[in-house]
């Protein structure tokens, strides 16, 4: 994938990087695997606004995704297509008795291409296999944490991980954040990068975007009263103190991850930042 700068000719596209979208096709998304999507505005059911900084946006229809890869065979992408609700791109795939489904695509998958899910297939990118079968040094995504569970880890666009070690029925994976965490051997993957790895690079060029995506102004702590925020108050641009939340809970850089938690005897190494 590749972005590409806008010349100024307005105020809002001064600064505004956009994504290419090289090889996504521009076609109405599958009519039966997309179902309707309510937005609340953070009002709860009497109407009261119980979550702030949320309401508009652009309406959208919510992509039914594939994240168990459970039928095995032969697939052929059909399309690779833009979804709201992820910053990743999804393909369109149809199995050979005319059943289609949407998958995470990954980088490299193309329209054409076929890709396949099962034990005995080959590890290229798109093809789905259980752990146990992916050759060690592999760049997976789209990881299950438990066998049959579905995709969990490494599903935002330009996501991956590298499966390093194998140990009786654990496998080793390690994550760009630094973590090595230990995942049982039946669980499936995805080999390859996630799509639309220039995500990050896009730059949205005005406020109007955001608002687009259904979020409304959020008002800075700093500059709230005391009585709405332990950050408000003071002569001027006071700096708050110590960055907290609304409740008081410390920020950057304060670790919350309990130290009790089920899932810590699953990490060989921390996470570095």
């Amino acid at each position: 994938m590749s972005v590409r700068k806008l010349k100024p000719i307005t105020p809002g596209q001064r600064f505004r990087i956009v994504n290419n979208f090289d090889n996504v096709e521009s076609v109405k998304p599958e009519k039966s695997l997309t179902v309707g999507k309510k937005k609340s505005g953070g009002r709860n059911h009497s109407g009261k606004m119980t979550m702030r900084y949320i309401g508009g946006g652009h309406k959208q229809s919510y992509r039914i995704i594939d994240f168990k890869r459970d039928r095995e065979g032969v697939a052929t992408v059909e399309s690779i297509q833009y979804d709201p609700n992820r910053t990743a791109f999804i393909a369109l795939i149809s199995y050979a008795d005319g059943e289609k489904r949407y998958v995470i695509a990954q980088n490299g998958l193309k329209k054409g291409q076929t890709i396949e899910s099962g034990d005995n297939v080959a590890p290229e990118v798109g093809n789905t296999m259980k752990l146990k079968n992916i050759p060690l040094g592999t760049v997976i995504s789209c990881i299950e944490l438990r066998p049959g569970q579905g995709a969990l880890m490494a599903r935002s666009a330009g996501s991956y991980a590298q499966l390093v070690a194998r140990d009786g029925k654990y496998a080793t994976i390690k994550l760009p954040s630094g973590e090595s965490r230990m995942i049982l051997t039946e669980c499936k993957a995805t080999i390859g990068v996630v799509s639309n790895s220039d995500h990050q690079l896009t730059v949205s060029g005005k406020a109007g975007r955001s608002r687009w995506k259904g979020r409304r102004p959020r008002t800075r702590p700093m500059v709230m009263n005391p009585v709405d925020h332990p950050m408000g108050g003071g002569e001027g641009r006071a700096t708050g103190g110590i960055p907290r939340s609304r409740n008081g809970m410390p920020s950057k850089g304060y670790k919350t991850r309990s130290k009790k938690k089920a899932s810590n005897k699953y990490i060989v190494e921390k996470r570095k930042k």
